[in-house]
């Protein structure tokens, strides 16, 4: 047994060496000291023990102190916060293109909102960033946590066997406590029962009496020791099983929780990267179908203009096409200018013609006569030079 024990405590303090938990050769603990009290009952049984029981202060360090540094924080908050903000982000920017158009404090808020949270694809990235350091953080937490769990059971089961041990200790030493007790009350009865006036020879078997007694005590007091030390072992294995049992629970739990994340993400990665492509499009969607709307909103206007104006333009072409060119009442505006013109004209020719006669005539006159005065003229200088 002791051999087995040796076997699970060296598989056991592998670990214990590993986080620098093993105590130096002269730290030595209470019970220890306490049990080199009965190494005398049974050496190699009570050096077993002791060798064993040396460790539980690092063992239960180890569970207690490093599986509780164990964790992985609270990053889920941070990649719940980036869906929210690309969710609010994106209904945000359809609102503003409710109107058809982005104003300056608009484009302002979208840059800051860019330059604080990043686009809708950084932030998928970062989400993906983050769970990858969770699950890398997860895992060796898992090892870990599942090293340290095995070091402790390792060394659970060299407990348990350490507490058969100490029964097997107890059984011994209840026989000697027997034997103490028997020779404590044979001395006790000789004393009793001596009858005689010697008092030197009574001195002495009081003193084998006394001795006796002392001898019982020593053996009581082993005997409540080792009985202490394996009724201790037993409760504090059996309260530590369940203690165990809820540590693997939870630790199995995290095992679990662990396999699904991954499972999760390794067959749905697709899908986060689908919704990224899709709230990168979408801001380019609303504008899209504004800018189809506001095409086909112009363009059936304008039909709807051209169907007004294509009548009114269509029933003047046919008036002017098949109707009347020329209006009676023009016609004879123009006969009446025609034959106004033809009668006053002549009125005028004639009246021209005459002015035009008299003009000739008096003309005539007026040069007739001037040669008339020229020619008297002429006749009267000659005169005056002939003489």
């Amino acid at each position: 047994m002791t051999n087995s024990i040796q076997t699970y405590l060296d598989k056991s303090l592998v670990v214990l060496k590993k986080f620098d938990l093993l105590p130096s050769n002269k730290e030595e603990t209470g019970l220890v000291s306490l049990l080199e009290e009965i190494v005398e009952v049974d050496q190699p049984k009570v050096l077993a023990i002791a060798q064993t029981v040396k460790y539980m202060g690092q063992f239960n360090e180890l569970v207690r102190d490093k599986v509780e540094t164990i964790n992985v924080s609270d990053r889920y908050n941070d990649i719940t916060e980036r869906f929210t903000s690309i969710r609010d982000d994106s209904k945000v920017l359809v609102d503003q293109l409710a109107d058809g158009k982005i104003d300056f404090s608009e484009k302002m808020y979208n840059w800051k909102m860019k330059v604080m949270r990043g686009t809708p694809h950084k932030r998928f990235e970062k989400i993906r960033e983050i769970y990858l350091d969770v699950e890398a953080d997860t895992k060796n937490a898992l090892d870990r946590e599942n090293e340290i769990l095995d070091a402790y059971m390792d060394f659970r089961l060299a407990m348990k066997q350490t507490e058969a041990l100490a029964y097997e200790v107890k059984a011994t030493q209840n026989k000697n406590l027997e034997n103490a007790k028997l020779v404590f009350d044979n001395s006790q009865n000789v004393v009793s029962n001596y009858k005689e006036n010697n008092e030197s020879e009574r001195s002495k078997l009081e003193l084998a009496r006394d001795e006796a007694k002392r001898s019982y005590d020593t053996q009581e007091a082993r005997m409540q020791l080792i009985s202490d030390v394996a009724d201790n072992l037993k409760v504090g294995y059996n309260v530590g099983e369940t203690l165990i049992a809820k540590l693997q629970q939870t630790h199995g739990l995290k095992k679990q929780v662990y396999d699904k994340a991954v499972t999760f993400f390794q067959t749905n990665e697709h899908i986060f990267t689908t919704m990224d492509a899709v709230y990168t499009s979408e801001q380019g969607l609303h504008e899209s179908t504004q800018t189809l709307n506001a095409m086909a909103d112009g363009a059936n206007k304008g039909l709807e203009q051209i169907a007004s104006l294509g009548k009114t333009i269509e029933n003047a072409a046919i008036k002017a096409g098949y109707g009347a060119q020329l209006s009676p009442s023009s016609v004879q505006m123009l006969v009446d200018s025609i034959v106004s013109f033809q009668t006053e004209g002549r009125q005028l020719i004639n009246q021209y013609r005459q002015e035009s006669l008299d003009n000739a005539n008096e003309i005539q006159r007026i040069v007739e006569e001037g040669k008339e005065k020229s020619r008297e003229a002429v006749l009267k200088y000659q005169a005056i030079f002939a003489k």
